[in-house]
């Protein structure tokens, strides 16, 4: 019987210090990635309050070309179904 019980204790001992292994493994590793995000952040940009009430014009994303041939796309593929 003595044999199973310093067995249980020997492997209650290593998953400790597995357990406790694993913690300051993911621990530094959250700490050397928040530390690289800090360094290599943009910097925030200064807003200048007169550019606040001028409204911002806003740009087509997608250009009249690619946006017919999408529509052409679903069209067709509406045609099929």
């Amino acid at each position: 019987m003595e044999a199973i019980s310093e067995q249980l204790t020997d492997a209650l001992g290593i998953m400790i210090l597995g357990m406790c292994l694993v913690f300051v493994f993911l621990s530094v590793l959250i700490l050397a990635m928040k530390l690289v995000a800090k360094k290599y952040a943009p910097e925030p940009q200064e807003k200048n309050c007169s550019n606040a009430l001028q409204p911002i014009a806003s740009k087509p994303t997608v250009s009249p070309l690619m946006a017919a041939v999408i529509a052409s796309a679903i069209h067709q593929h509406r045609q099929k179904a």
